[in-house]
């Protein structure tokens, strides 16, 4: 089998090449060959676009997970107390 060959029928390296281009740069020689397979494979060029949207997905759950406005209000924070003690007063 040709080089060229093993690079379009490779979805398990394009995969791959898919996540590692999401956390780090892919070498030219990475990028030509991912270039080459999403061109050709249709599941592959779908890999890609639902694994961009599950990874901002999930930096922006980080990202307000990380703010400080984030927690519970104060209101809920008392209510939640008062039921507790009144369970631990049982």
């Amino acid at each position: 089998m040709s080089y060229l060959k093993k690079i379009i029928h490779n979805c398990k390296q394009a995969t791959y090449l898919i996540e590692k281009k999401s956390t780090t740069r892919l070498s030219f020689r990475e990028s030509i060959e991912l270039r080459i397979h999403l061109f050709g494979c249709s599941f592959c060029r779908i890999f890609q676009k639902q694994s961009h949207i599950i990874n901002n997905l999930v930096k922006e759950l980080f990202k307000s997970a990380m703010q400080p406005d984030s927690g519970l209000d104060d209101t809920f924070k008392k209510e939640l107390q008062e039921k507790i003690e009144e369970e631990l007063n049982k």
